[in-house]
């Protein structure tokens, strides 16, 4: 199924997406990505439905036909101070201000987001990251770069496992919580381990 723009006129639109937020440990990720019109691949979709080899393959025709992108963070312990939607949405403007183009219009995935003064305007899509061809990209550059940012962490902490559950909460992770105790890269304010 091909991907469309939301705006198909001249107007220059990102699509923006995080990952991460339900994750018991590292940062909340976002992206920002500014796609020609005319771009068409038959495999981009919302992250979760694609193989790793896939989104890997797919970050890097992003990142080589993309008009503009970006990757920011919103660290654990901003997560812990603001709450992990409002992290999301200092990440995904982190991810805007890092553009070397101003869009004239968000679509951001999801029921909600806030503007934080952005004059800029958005619309919310629900599921927005398997309808259109920008947001889906933002959501596959936010989860390669959360995943493999993960994944470095995981020499220094491989009692947490997160090469291979990247910080969600997995019942072998929640173990090794309840075994090991947390550690930094924990978001306190969420609830570690299982009743």
């Amino acid at each position: 199924m091909k991907l469309l723009s939301y705006y198909n006129a001249t107007l220059i639109e990102a699509g923006l997406d995080e990952v991460g937020r339900g994750c018991l440990a590292g940062p909340v990720f976002a992206a920002a990505v500014i796609l020609p019109k005319d771009f068409d691949n038959d495999i981009l979709t919302d992250s979760k439905l694609l193989s790793e080899k896939k989104r890997d393959a797919l970050r890097e025709i992003i990142e080589n036909q993309a008009i503009a992108w970006a990757v920011a963070s919103a660290s654990e312990t901003e997560i812990d101070e603001h709450n992990i939607a409002n992290a999301s949405y200092i990440a995904m403007h982190r991810a805007v201000k890092m553009l070397d183009i101003a869009p004239d219009f968000f679509i951001v995935d999801g029921k909600y987001f806030k503007s934080f003064g952005n004059k800029t305007p958005f619309k919310c899509i629900i599921k927005g990251d398997s309808k259109y061809a920008p947001i889906a990209a933002a959501s596959i550059l936010a989860k390669t770069y959360r995943d493999a940012y993960m994944k470095k962490l995981t020499p220094q902490y491989p009692q947490y496992f997160w090469d291979i559950n990247k910080g969600y909460p997995t019942k072998k992770h929640r173990a090794a919580i309840q075994e090991f105790g947390s550690c930094v890269h924990h978001r306190k304010s969420f609830k570690l381990l299982a009743d």
